[in-house]
């Protein structure tokens, strides 16, 4: 699953339940007509979860989001960008973090926002950034 994400470039994928995600390729060849069941998509879903790849969304283990990485990686990749940058002390909106010109060539850029809400969280939990509300949304600054 990991190697899929990895060739497609994928923050996330998710799934309103996991049989929604059953005729993805993911778990799918559509040109051989084959599909994994149910029953190992939940094994595959779990074992992916024990990596920290996996977050359920909630208890009954039916709508999931599985990240190519986790947060506290894309934290850290933002965050060594702003150190190569120079950019400690400043104040970003989340849409210039990832939609801006400045980080167009990082692997961050485009990065959905629930992800980069988790990955600024992480980097708030360590003392390197704080989440703020601007008058036109939120934003970050780094520390």
């Amino acid at each position: 699953c990991i190697i899929y994400l990895f060739k497609r470039k994928q923050a996330t994928l998710g799934g309103d339940s996991v049989g929604s995600v059953q005729p993805s390729p993911l778990f799918a060849n559509h040109r051989l007509q084959r599909k994994l069941p149910l029953e190992s998509i939940q094994v595959v879903l779990e074992e992916l979860r024990k990596n920290g790849n996996l977050e359920w969304l909630d208890k009954n283990k039916t709508s999931f989001l599985i990240m190519w990485r986790r947060p506290e990686e894309w934290g850290k990749l933002i965050y060594q960008w702003v150190l190569r940058n120079g950019l400690t002390n400043s104040v970003f909106t989340l849409y210039e973090l990832v939609s801006g010109d400045d980080t167009e060539n990082e692997e961050f850029h485009g990065l959905d926002e629930t992800m980069l809400l988790r990955a600024l969280q992480a980097l708030q939990q360590e003392h390197k950034a704080e989440i703020i509300t601007l008058d036109d949304g939120r934003g970050v600054k780094f520390f």
